[in-house]
């Protein structure tokens, strides 16, 4: 496993404990976010920078009751680039998920600089030119 994909590990690790201090600790002070709770609590727009990782962290405990990724399989391109592929779990606003997903990260000096969530883990690894196992 390389550090690219422990500092991803170690993201996933920080978000499922909600750790605010420790997830932005991994992120670069530009990281910019895309996940699926931002179409949810802002308006769409990606969560940016070190605030906007906490905003984040807010948003998905007002948003969900639960929401729980969980990654099984690690994918490294080129560039920083690490996918992980597994599924989300997710209760709240009125809706219950078990889905596939995708999670495609930029690692950049040693930290997060961009994270965006897709709904099958084939179109995180086509975003990032990696072809599905």
């Amino acid at each position: 496993m390389t550090d690219n994909v422990e500092i991803v590990r170690r993201a996933f690790a920080a978000f499922e404990q909600r750790d605010a201090e420790a997830l932005v600790e991994l992120c670069s002070p530009d990281v910019v976010f895309e996940p699926v709770t931002a179409r949810l609590a802002a308006g769409g727009e990606p969560y940016r920078g070190h605030e906007g990782m906490r905003r984040y962290l807010d948003d998905v405990a007002r948003v969900w009751q639960e929401l729980r990724p969980a990654p099984d399989a690690f994918h490294e391109g080129d560039g920083g680039i690490v996918v992980a592929t597994g599924r989300v779990y997710a209760w709240g606003v009125g809706r219950v998920i078990d889905s596939p997903a995708g999670w495609l990260w930029r690692i950049q000096d040693g930290r997060v600089a961009y994270g965006r969530i897709f709904g099958t883990a084939t179109a995180a690894l086509e975003a990032a030119g990696l072809s599905a196992p």
